[in-house]
């Protein structure tokens, strides 16, 4: 019994279904992996960043978890597209390897419908990543650089090394000739402090001493034994000359002093961040804007009111013609009048307003400056905010678009692994962190619009997914070499060159009788047209690009010049497979016209330029066409002669 056509339909379902847990399950794992290995590979490189700041600080365990943890959540929207990326490569990769893909294809189902879960995660992953970006990473940013600027204001770990001078102790440099690690006692010690201005700086010397951590660790207590302290006294030398006071020399026994040095772990206020783009969510970035907005418009009023106040006080009520030309003759009458007072003056009183203009020029020019400065900063904190609340959407989207490279591409080139996928998604991604880069670099400059910069990488990633989306729907070889190799000598106007080699198992011996047949007659049809159509002689301008004329002589001379060809290919002789080989390749369109397309032929004749360039091009095609000509007909006569030999020995 027949199924019925819905139980037909429920069954295409079901096998549906299946292919898509298949298919997701493969790429989900793969995605996990590869996520946490981008995620610590850009932890690593961000790392580098922050080392010194990490070093010999005496961080304990948790605070430096906590970095580590802040970070990573810093840089997980940016490690999301690289691992669909690679994710995409690895799984369609091995699905290709492994010809389940073709299986696939076999059964009826195209790619798109193969690649619809994992479309589907990935656009889920897309609104995860704009909700991560929106929600949780503007706080995380914002306690991490807190972190992070803590750490950096921390004091380092007190280390003294031996033979050095270490100056990490603000004020005081310590040198040391030997230390004792069990005891902590040091030997040897010459210290240089400034920390009085160095018109008071001292340099004490001491057979050994002890620097030890006060309970509050605010404090060191240096602890000197049976040395000497020399102190410069020039500040308090007053009237006197150096060489009376030179400097103070003090002996001493033992000698305890407190430096401050604040060893302790202190969080910066979190509220000097809240200026940073980086530390808000598109809402508060679009307050942000307006706060802006609302601030450059009114420096913009201000500085009108100002140069109002500054410049000529004219009397605005004035608004007929008659009025317009008395206020200009009132304003050329006191610009004259301004003058001559001046020369009336006396040198002092020039002298004196000369100053107070010179006074009130600089003011104002410091003024401007000033208002300049505001106002650039407050462009670009503009600029910066718009390409936060871009990037928000950008690289969400990254997601998507790295899923329609990496998949298509996995599907060509059907290589799985972390060979091939891993070096091409490292080259993708490069160059994907270029255009944004550089493009964000643009944006926050001002020499782009900001959306332009932000979204420059978007532009330039969707024409490619589509691309390769589309060849690999159609099934299209994208890395062959050979058709690219074939455009190229295409385009430079290169041929080929046979390649004939001895068949072990021939089913069709050639009729060498035809053959002796068709190579006198095609010999006399060459030679024949070679003189009627006197290729050696330049094209006909007019003819080449306005009228759209084949040479259908040529085209039908080829085709049976190849036939004849691979009938003699059947030959076991190797003397007669090597003159088929000297035999050229014919290209029987080449000659007679640029384009196939008369319109372009038409455009190209029309610019005289590109006309001369194809003209000669054309001409040299025929010069290679006469050649061919002379040489085919010189191993036809060799053939003959070869097959006639053949025949006789048989």
């Amino acid at each position: 019994m027949l199924p019925l056509p819905f139980e037909r339909t429920d069954n295409r379902m079901k096998v549906f279904k299946k292919i898509d847990i298949f298919v997701f399950k493969a790429y989900f794992l793969l995605f996990l992996g590869t996520f946490f290995i981008c995620l610590f590979v850009f932890i690593m490189q961000f790392m580098w960043r922050w080392i010194d700041d990490l070093i010999g600080k005496g961080l304990t365990l948790d605070i430096l978890a906590r970095f580590f943890y802040y970070s990573s959540l810093t840089l997980v929207p940016t490690a999301l597209p690289l691992a669909i990326l690679l994710a995409s490569l690895i799984t369609f990769g091995n699905l290709g390897e492994r010809f389940e893909l073709l299986a696939m294809k076999a059964a009826g189902i195209p790619l798109t419908r193969i690649l619809q879960p994992v479309f589907l995660f990935s656009v889920a992953i897309c609104i995860g990543s704009f909700y991560f970006q929106n929600v949780t990473g503007p706080d995380a940013t914002k306690k991490f650089y807190t972190l992070a600027f803590s750490m950096q204001q921390k004091s380092p770990e007190l280390e003294i090394p031996e033979g050095i001078f270490y100056s990490e102790i603000p004020g005081f440099n310590i040198f040391v000739e030997e230390k004792d690690k069990k005891t902590g006692m040091l030997y040897g010690v010459m210290i240089y402090s400034n920390t009085e201005g160095y018109e008071d700086a001292q340099i004490v010397l001491a057979d050994s001493a002890r620097i030890q951590t006060s309970a509050d660790k605010k404090h060191l207590v240096l602890t000197l034994h049976s040395g000497e302290r020399f102190r410069n006294m020039q500040s308090q030398g007053g009237m006197m000359k150096r060489t009376n006071v030179p400097y103070m020399r003090e002996t001493f026994v033992k000698e305890v002093d407190l430096i401050p040095f604040d060893a302790n772990f202190n969080m910066m206020d979190a509220s000097l961040l809240s200026g940073n783009a980086q530390t808000k969510s598109m809402k508060d970035i679009e307050i942000g804007l307006d706060s802006l907005a609302h601030r450059s418009d009114s420096i913009g009023r201000t500085l009108f009111a100002t140069t109002r106040r500054t410049t000529y006080k004219a009397d605005l009520t004035y608004t007929s013609s008659e009025d317009s030309a008395r206020l200009a003759t009132k304003a050329t009458t006191m610009q004259t009048n301004l003058d001559s007072v001046f020369f009336n003056l006396t040198d002092d009183q020039k002298k004196a307003a000369i100053r107070s203009a010179t006074f009130k020029a600089r003011n104002a020019s410091n003024d401007y400056e000033f208002r300049r400065v505001i106002s650039e900063e407050t462009e670009k904190s503009t600029r910066v905010h718009t390409v936060e609340w871009h990037k928000k959407f950008t690289l969400s989207l990254a997601c998507i678009f790295f899923f329609f490279i990496g998949a298509p591409l996995g599907a060509i080139i059907r290589r799985g692994g972390l060979g091939i996928p891993v070096v091409i998604s490292v080259i993708i991604f490069i160059f994907y962190y270029i255009i944004n880069v550089s493009g964000e670099k643009l944006a926050k400059s001002g020499e782009w619009i900001p959306w332009l910069g932000v979204w420059l990488s978007s532009m330039v990633l969707c024409p490619i997914g589509i691309f390769l989306t589309y060849k690999a729907n159609k099934d299209s070889v994208l890395f062959n070499t050979e058709a690219y190799m074939s455009a190229i000598r295409k385009v430079l106007g290169l041929r080929v060159s046979r390649n004939i080699v001895r068949k072990e198992v021939i089913i069709n011996e050639p009729d060498y009788v035809l053959a002796i047949q068709q190579l006198a007659t095609l010999g006399e049809a060459w030679k024949s047209y070679a003189q009627r159509v006197r290729l050696l002689s330049p094209p006909n301008y007019l003819l080449l690009f306005f009228r759209n004329k084949t040479d259908d002589t040529v085209e039908k001379l080829n085709e049976e010049y190849e036939g004849l060809i691979k009938m003699l290919a059947n030959s076991r002789d190797h003397a007669l497979l090597g003159a088929l080989n000297n035999l050229p390749v014919i290209s029987a369109h080449a000659h007679t016209r640029p384009f196939h397309s008369y319109r372009w032929n038409l455009a190209i004749g029309i610019f005289l330029p590109a006309g001369l360039f194809f003209l000669f091009r054309i001409w040299r095609y025929r010069l290679r066409l006469y050649n061919d000509i002379q040489q085919i007909l010189k191993n036809f006569t060799f053939i003959k002669e070869r097959i006639k030999t053949i025949t006789e020995n048989n």
